[in-house]
């Protein structure tokens, strides 16, 4: 996938500048913790990923989100 591809579907940049797209927040079966569950698009080849909410929407010590998102 090009970038100006997945530019078209991703919801999220990363602060590294990858592109995402979230699919939706789930629970931790064991600890019920919240996670996000997200997909790469860009740079590397498409895959699901998840993360605790709180770490997604975390900002950095330099005040950048780690990923901010798109479209608004």
């Amino acid at each position: 996938m090009t970038e100006q591809e997945a530019e078209r579907i991703a919801t999220h940049r990363h602060y590294k500048g990858g592109l995402y797209r979230v699919i939706g927040v789930a629970r931790h079966s064991e600890t019920e913790e919240s996670v996000v569950v997200y997909e790469q698009l860009w740079p590397k080849a498409r895959s699901l990923w998840v993360r605790p909410e709180a770490m997604f929407n975390e900002t950095l010590a330099d005040a950048t989100p780690r990923f901010r998102q798109l479209g608004d």
